[in-house]
This record gives C-alpha cells, structure tokens and sequence, in this order.
C-alpha cells in the first residue's frame, strides 16, 4: 500500500530537522515549500531549500499563497497530508481543505500557552522553567486547532533563547516520529485547547531589546538571554549609541546605586532597580564585542550612568 502524498510548508531549524524526520522515515514528501533566505537576517539554522533539493526535491520558493494558480499548484499534488514546521505565513483554509488527512501544524510553546510568535523568546522573557513544542490541527483560528501531541523542554536558568530553541527542535522531530504512523493511517486523535489556559503573545522587533534599568535585575538578565546572539540583542544607550549587552549575571537583593549607574568596572557592575547586574559580554554598535571588564576599562567609568527609562 502507498503511503499518503505529503506537501511539507517549512522554515528555520525545526523546519529542517522535521522535514529531515520525514525523509528518514520515507515518508511521501512530493513537495517542499520554503523561503529564500533574507539576506539583512542572521542565518544561523540550515537550509531546508538544500535539504528538498538533498532529497531530489526542487522546494517551492517563496510561494504567494493567496495567489490561485498557486492554490492550483498544490492541488495538482494531491496531498492527503500537509504540514507546516515554522512556516512563516498563515496557510489559507483553501489549502489546508486539500489534505483529507487533515493539515498540522508544529508550534514552538505547549499550547495552548504561548500562541503566537517568537514563542521561546517570550517564555524566557517572562522566566518560565519549561516550554515545548506541539503537533496541532491547522484551522482558520491560528493555533487554536485540536491538540495531537505535545513534548515538554526544561529552561535551564543559564539557556540563551539558541539553547531552548533547540531544545524545542529536538522535542519537534520527537513528536514527528512519534506521530507520523497515526498521521498517515488517518487514525490520530486530538483534543480541544483549553481557552481558560491559553496566552497569546505578539512578534518582537529589534527595538523591543531596549533595556529598562529601572526593572530589576532577574527581569533584565531575562531580556538579555531572551535576545541573544544570535538574535538582536538587549540594549542600552550610551553616549548616543546602542551599547548591546550580550550576556550577564543577575545579583539580587538591594540596589547598590542609581538605575543604570556603573558600579565597578572588574567586575564590570550595573546598578538596576532592584538588584545589580554583572555585564559578562558587551558591545558598542558596530565596534566588536569584548569581555564586560575588558570593555568597561576601555570605555566607563564608576558612576557613568547608563540608559533612559
């Protein structure tokens, strides 16, 4: 018996490595759709357009989904499966009809918490010990369909937003293994969302990184690892210029001085509004990035104050 045709939608690092779960599985892939990469992005995860073509698939670039010949295209494919692993644009109801084994989506949080986008990155923010990822029903409501299954990751209290994400990688291509069997039998089971559970979080842009000294120390550390390399960065100004702070250590307790004011340059030490923060990597724009007593020796003083709130 054939297995099903499959049309994955894919994107990122879990694009590729629960695209790479499918191949390994010989599943029926007969089409990829992916991006080109953009050139002003940091492109720090493997290429799902060269895994297709790896594979004998030349990928779908940069499809316009709203687009009815392409609607067309994908009909002609006859999926009876389609999934989307971090696809970056929502996939019409028109689309998702096609596959009468249904369309499922993988989402980087355990919903229903966490909808929306830059999921780890919000999670660290706010100084959750866990997320994960999810395998769940695509529908016209963005990721509020029937739950399939779910993997659980632990935030470990030094993890930059590169170390849970791929964390969240791994749990995604779990649940690909895991699922794919039921998936294609048709036999799979989901379960409603529970709306009294869910949180719902919005984008982020480069200018969300700024730093608010007047927060307190854990909430700073936590912004700082949220947007690390190798996404933008947390910030601060300094003299009219972006002073990125790559890493730190949070100190809690009282504050020694003013929010944003220098305390001690080795270790290089910032007062918050509750607590201070120890600045372990640093960064002028567009200067290089040096260790934060290093930097701080370079370009401080004790009592320069850091920042606007």
């Amino acid at each position: 018996m054939s297995k099903p045709a499959i049309v994955v939608f894919a994107y990122n690092e879990v694009g590729y490595r629960c695209l790479e779960t499918l191949f390994d599985m010989e599943a029926n892939v007969v089409a990829v759709v992916t991006y080109t990469d953009d050139p002003d992005e940091e492109i720090w995860f493997r290429s799902v357009a060269e895994l297709a073509r790896s594979r004998g698939i030349e990928p779908l670039l940069d499809l316009d989904l709203k687009d009815q010949q392409n609607v067309k295209t994908i009909k002609k494919l006859k999926p009876k499966l389609i999934f989307s692993f971090y696809y970056r644009d929502v996939i019409p109801e028109k689309i998702l009809k096609i596959a009468k084994l249904g369309a499922y989506n993988m989402h980087g949080s355990l919903l229903p918490r966490y909808r929306g986008r830059a999921c780890v990155n919000w999670a660290i923010l706010n100084g959750e010990k866990e997320t994960g990822a999810t395998l769940h029903r695509m529908t016209s409501k963005v990721d509020r369909g029937e739950v399939i299954d779910q993997e659980v990751v632990r935030i470990e209290e030094t993890d930059g937003a590169k170390e849970v994400f791929l964390k969240v990688c791994d749990a995604a291509a779990e649940i690909v293994a895991r699922t794919l069997p039921e998936l294609e039998s048709g036999r799979v089971v989901g379960a409603a969302q529970d709306e009294t559970m869910a949180t719902e979080f919005g984008g982020r842009r480069p200018e969300d990184g700024i730093i608010r000294w007047s927060n307190d120390s854990r909430r700073i550390y936590n912004l700082i690892r949220a947007v690390t390399h190798p996404y933008p960065g947390a910030y601060t100004d300094y003299r009219g210029k972006k002073l990125f702070i790559w890493w730190g250590k949070p100190q809690e307790g009282t504050s020694l001085g003013k929010p944003g004011e220098v305390l001690s340059l080795d270790p290089l030490t910032v007062a918050t509004g509750r607590g201070n923060l120890r600045v372990l990597r640093a960064q002028l724009d567009g200067e290089i990035e040096m260790d934060g007593p290093d930097f701080a020796r370079k370009n401080l003083n004790v009592g320069t104050l850091l920042g606007q709130d």
